[in-house]
């Protein structure tokens, strides 16, 4: 891979000016595939909640994965490592931004379904399958750390579980007067348009958002080189906040249109794959194992997300009408949570 490609050496002002120009594509991005997104869900039959998960969560997980890439090829792990766990912390969050847009009831509460729940419990099992990969012997299959393919079939798996049990439920959350059901609806000129056309356009709204995530990287590499600042703090919250723009936006956006199963599951999704981006980093860092090379802030993040995605599941569980701040618990505590990762990476 080119250099320029993967290294920077930028001064600050060109590090700063990077992540604010990452981050306009993102939520310009973001807003579009939430209106594409939503037709294709209708259009081909997967529904709110499979597809959000899994496309939405694929694209919106793009710029993610590019940053992880180009920082793991370039021989930092650490802002590899910490930009995909951190990632999945501001995400979670942004359900709690989301909820503040969705005044009739507590978002959880209006987005309850299976499908949801398998994810976030798929979530728990990748997250924990990295902390305990660093626990294991440091040896590699094909330049792989083992523990990385079992997360590949975990995944894969999981997925296949949700959408099997979505064509066929044996279990239903309780309809009340505020659940929002994922209904097909309307989607104006979208609905007229060739379905290999609106294909065509996610994915290139995808690619530049993936662009933006290239981008992120080399001025996140330029700001720990200039600056001196922790791999940790630069990657898990700083590359995390950028990562986490596409599903922020696209969460805000879906529940603007009514599409609370999307808002969720696009979140969900995307977190999912951002702990799959811990196996793009095993890929592209040739040193060793990416989970031997993580360090003590890398792995508090890892349970912090941990810690968050279950209390996002018992958000979607509890299913309360009004909470805490009119959040819901779910809602407080996330939001409490993340502002004491942030202090905690911070000093």
């Amino acid at each position: 891979m080119p250099d320029f490609l993967v290294t920077a050496g930028w001064p600050v002002s060109w590090s700063i000016a990077a992540f604010a120009i990452a981050g306009v594509v993102t939520v310009a991005g973001g807003i579009r595939l939430v209106a594409v997104g939503d037709a294709l869900a209708d259009r081909t039959g997967w529904g709110e909640a499979v597809f959000g998960a899994v496309f939405f969560g694929l694209a919106t997980s793009l710029s993610g994965i590019v940053m992880t890439a180009v920082t793991a090829v370039s021989d930092a792990p650490q802002l590899a490592y910490s930009n995909a766990v951190g990632g999945i912390a501001a995400q979670t969050t942004a359900i709690a931004v989301a909820d503040l847009f969705y005044r009739r009831v507590n978002l959880e509460h209006a987005a309850a379904s299976l499908s949801n729940l398998l994810f976030g419990c798929l979530l728990l099992a990748l997250l924990a399958l990295a902390l305990l990969a660093t626990y294991t012997p440091d040896g590699a299959v094909a330049g792989v750390h083992p523990v990385s393919m079992i997360m590949v079939g975990c995944y894969l798996g999981g997925v296949m579980i949700v959408h099997s049990t979505d064509v066929t439920p044996y279990w239903q959350a309780v309809d009340t007067n505020e659940t929002r059901r994922d209904l097909p609806q309307s989607h104006g000129l979208l609905d007229d348009r060739p379905l290999r056309r609106l294909w065509v356009r996610f994915a290139l709204i995808g690619l530049a958002v993936a662009a933006s995530g290239w981008l992120t990287a080399l001025a996140a590499e330029s700001l720990v080189q200039a600056t001196g600042l922790r791999a940790g703090f630069v990657g898990g919250v700083l590359m995390g906040l950028v990562n986490a723009l596409p599903e922020t936006i696209t969460a805000i956006a879906a529940v603007r249109r009514g599409a609370v199963t999307l808002a969720v599951a696009a979140v969900l999704g995307g977190n999912c794959l951002d702990a799959l981006n811990l196996v793009v980093a095993d890929v592209f860092y040739r040193p060793g194992s990416i989970y031997h090379a993580a360090g003590p802030d890398e792995l508090f993040l890892t349970s912090a997300a941990l810690l968050m995605t279950t209390v996002l599941l018992g958000g979607l569980l509890a299913r309360q009408v009004r909470g805490w701040g009119r959040l819901g618990f779910e809602g407080t505590l996330l939001f409490g949570g993340y502002l004491a990762v942030v202090a905690v990476l911070a000093l």
